[in-house]
């Protein structure tokens, strides 16, 4: 299942979220780039991923099991790894705030500050997101995104440059952790293979590596609908 998390979440627990053409799946533009390719994936299953996208579209790879056709152009190719809860020591936190939509623009200006990944308007309402005030101020977050049954991925884990150093991303991910944990879930994350930082702190943590992946995505030609 976590081989192709994007499919199983909008075909389980995600599966409002869903648009599609076809057997392709992805959801809305507001909420996140993730779209999904069955497994199986055919010459008309990348025909339904450009209609689904629209001219100039990108297509994510993630879960494709064959390439895109020979003239679809990379957008981008990124070696990624994911991980999976191996112990992780998961605790409510006093100062995590819950955040809704009251919330969004200093979410928003706050990923701006610390480009944890791709966070759009309505990504908060995939799962709970928790933060870390400070005179007021959002300093810290951290969340859930992508639901696979009996998992949920932890995302957007970023502190502002002027209050790292304290602990406060480390805390948001046990927060959220215990409150997957509450449910019956298992936590799992993923990052850029070449955030050795990121990864060696999710490992200290209690993370452990499950497998390497790539962040890839491409883009139809400009005739494909």
């Amino acid at each position: 299942m976590l081989d192709a998390p994007a499919w199983a979440s909008l075909h389980g627990p995600h599966a409002a979220f869903a648009e599609r053409v076809g057997r392709v799946v992805r959801y809305p533009t507001d909420v996140s780039p993730f779209l999904a390719m069955p497994a199986d994936t055919t010459d008309q299953d990348w025909a339904d991923a450009a209609a689904l996208v629209g001219p100039g579209g990108v297509v994510p790879l993630a879960g494709a099991t064959s390439p895109p056709p020979a003239d679809w152009a990379t957008v981008y190719s990124v070696p990624g790894v994911q991980l999976v809860d191996a112990g992780v020591v998961a605790a409510p936190d006093e100062e995590a705030v819950l955040l809704g939509d009251a919330d969004v623009p200093e979410m928003l200006a706050l990923v701006e500050r610390t480009r944890p990944g791709p966070f759009l308007p309505r990504t908060h309402t995939m799962g709970t997101y928790l933060g870390i005030r400070r005179g007021g101020a959002l300093v810290a977050m951290a969340g859930e995104r992508l639901h696979p049954p009996g998992w949920t991925e932890i995302s957007a884990v970023c502190t502002d440059p002027d209050h790292r150093g304290q602990g406060l991303g480390t805390r948001l991910v046990h927060a959220v952790a215990h409150g997957i944990r509450a449910r019956g879930e298992t936590p799992f994350l993923h990052a850029a293979a070449s955030n050795t930082g990121a990864i060696g702190l999710y490992e200290s943590l209690g993370f452990r590596l499950r497998r390497t992946t790539t962040f890839a995505a491409a883009r139809p030609p400009a005739g494909d609908r």
